[in-house]
């Protein structure tokens, strides 16, 4: 089986949309512009989806309150201290950068919603 797409249910989709389009580089290949206003976006290499949604019936995961290693995205970065001051000029919060015994460095951010983000620059990418 092949991953399809992850999906979680949120608030502030529009918003959370043009921060991860505008600062990430996904790209939205599907929207619905009515309740639950599923969105798709893809990676850069078009294989990983996101699916966010807002149902606000259903839980929604309080992403400040988890610690990041509960639940975090990662992204490849060829620059981690670089994408680290553009995200936090954008509004992401840090929570804690690491640097591995091969080379790795990995820095782990909030969102402006919370929401766990990490940057990992590899020395040995998967």
């Amino acid at each position: 089986m092949v991953f399809e797409h992850i999906a979680l249910n949120v608030k502030n989709i529009k918003d959370i949309k043009d921060w991860y389009v505008d600062h990430i580089g996904l790209r939205v290949v599907s929207e619905q512009t009515e309740a639950p206003f599923m969105t798709f976006f893809a990676d850069s290499s078009g294989r990983v989806i996101l699916e966010l949604y807002h149902r606000p019936e259903e839980e929604m995961t309080d992403f400040k309150t988890k610690h990041p290693l509960t639940f975090h995205m990662a992204f490849v970065s060829q620059d981690a201290n670089a994408d680290k001051r553009r995200l936090m000029d954008k509004g992401a919060g840090f929570v804690e950068e690491i640097t591995k015994e091969d080379g790795s460095h990995l820095v782990m951010l909030r969102d402006p919603w919370g929401m766990p983000l990490q940057l990992c620059h590899r020395a040995e990418p998967f």
